[in-house]
């Protein structure tokens, strides 16, 4: 009893600074369409299609994050600190890699790469300079996730929390002011939001490394800048970095496939599809923090090799993610009407938002369930290759494939071909629920 009370109130020591924290880091881009979304459909088709590619820098630091949390949280099971050092600097030094090279990107072919995504000249161009000015905010955003995966690690997941809060409150203030040109600045638009995103990013990483700090030394912190690995260990880290690095671009990729798609359906049913984004992020956001739990807890029993008590502990992460979602779901069919409501734009693109939005619901409770057992239980054993290959399997053997059918072939209205692409979760649970019950995904990392 004592046992499982500790269970209960680590996974809440966790998952409700990490929920919070996503919510805050979703609300940048919810506060931007919403506030853009005054300026009518080509602002949020072009801040809508800029933000899907930068979601791709996002997506793959978020996998070196998720290779830098499996590593940290099984030797903190191990209780190696030397082991914790090297994990935390080598995938450091490869996110803030990731992110020069996307800046560099963005900053000289910002017009090419939009044009991957809409025939549209002007939304086009909206979309380039957006993600122009964004890419500045690529180096804070990458420090800042990789501080935040170890002190959730440490079990010290509300120090992010404090600076997201403080960053969220800077974005708000500043896209009011500088897309709407209050307070005698002058009325910037899309561009005003970019701006705002970049300043709230750079302030949160700011206070995200303070904090660090003041905790680092508060707790007599052991952390020495160890990133040397030798021959076995650049074998190991590469196995687990390698296969989700492929995983997460490849499924990124077919995430703006998808955006492409609905960027030739039309430019009015882009923007319907997304004034969707906030809340489709903003629901997943709310269960992020259980799939955070889920990779450090068991992560920490796979590192002490309490195999049993990690596959007990899996099977009730899953059940509070599915409970959470499906009342998530509910409320969502009954006020997504109103949501639509909040959008300056014309009355058919809030009917196709609304339907979009149910059409979401329905599914919902898969995505969230494929993020908790496929992002944070399989995963924390460190054989990433598994989940490499189912989502490839789900991306692009079935949900482009629909996509492209259900929106070309048969020529169907936007929301149907979200839902049918949106069928391949259903197919990615089926395989790794399959690799769940056969426990192969459960091992402790070596000690290099």
């Amino acid at each position: 009893m004592k046992a499982e009370k500790t269970f209960y109130k680590t996974v809440l020591k966790i998952a409700l600074p990490v929920t919070l924290q996503s919510l805050l880091q979703s609300s940048f881009s919810v506060i931007d369409q919403v506030m853009t979304g005054q300026l009518g459909s080509t602002s949020i088709a072009g801040i809508g299609l800029g933000g899907k590619f930068s979601s791709i820098f996002s997506v793959l630091v978020s996998a070196i994050a998720a290779v830098a949390g499996i590593m940290i949280a099984q030797y903190m099971g191990k209780r190696d600190s030397r082991e914790v050092s090297r994990s935390f600097f080598i995938n450091m030094i490869m996110a803030v890699s990731l992110a020069v090279l996307f800046s560099v990107m963005c900053g000289i072919f910002p017009s090419q790469i939009m044009g991957l995504y809409t025939e549209d000249a002007m939304t086009r161009e909206t979309a380039a300079e957006y993600i122009r000015i964004l890419a500045v905010s690529y180096i804070p955003m990458a420090v800042g996730t990789l501080l935040s995966t170890l002190l959730r690690c440490m079990e010290a997941a509300v120090l992010p929390l404090y600076a997201s809060i403080i960053a969220a409150a800077v974005n708000t203030g500043l896209n009011y002011v500088l897309i709407f040109g209050k307070f005698g600045f002058p009325k910037m638009g899309v561009n005003g939001a970019a701006i705002a995103t970049v300043i709230s990013q750079a302030i949160g990483c700011i206070l995200i490394i303070i904090l660090f700090f003041i905790y680092y030394k508060k707790q007599n912190i052991k952390l020495d800048f160890i990133f040397r690995l030798s021959k076995s260990g650049r074998l190991q880290y590469i196995g687990i970095l390698l296969p989700i690095i492929i995983c997460e671009f490849f499924w990124s990729l077919g995430e703006n496939v998808y955006t492409a798609i609905y960027g030739h359906i039309g430019t009015d049913p882009c923007a319907a599809m997304t004034l969707t984004v906030p809340i489709q992020v903003l629901m997943i956001g709310a269960l992020n923090g259980v799939a955070q739990a889920a990779g450090i807890l068991i992560g920490k029993a796979l590192g002490n090799e309490e195999y049993e008590r990690a596959y007990e502990e899996s099977k009730k992460l899953m059940i509070y993610g599915l409970a959470g979602s499906v009342i998530l779901s509910i409320a969502l069919i009954f006020l997504s009407r109103y949501y639509v409501q909040i959008y300056n734009v014309e009355k058919y693109v809030q009917d196709v938002a609304g339907q979009i939005l149910f059409a979401f619901a329905i599914i919902s409770p898969v995505k969230v369930l494929n993020m908790i057992l496929g992002g944070g239980i399989v995963r924390s054993g460190g054989k990433t290759k598994y989940m490499m290959c189912i989502d490839f399997i789900g991306t692009w053997i079935f949900g482009v494939p629909l996509g492209l059918l259900s929106a070309f072939v048969f020529k169907l209205s936007i929301p149907y071909v979200y839902f049918i692409l949106s069928l391949e979760e259903c197919v990615r649970f089926v395989i790794t629920f399959a690799v769940f019950r056969k426990k192969n995904w459960m091992r402790s990392l070596k000690v290099q």
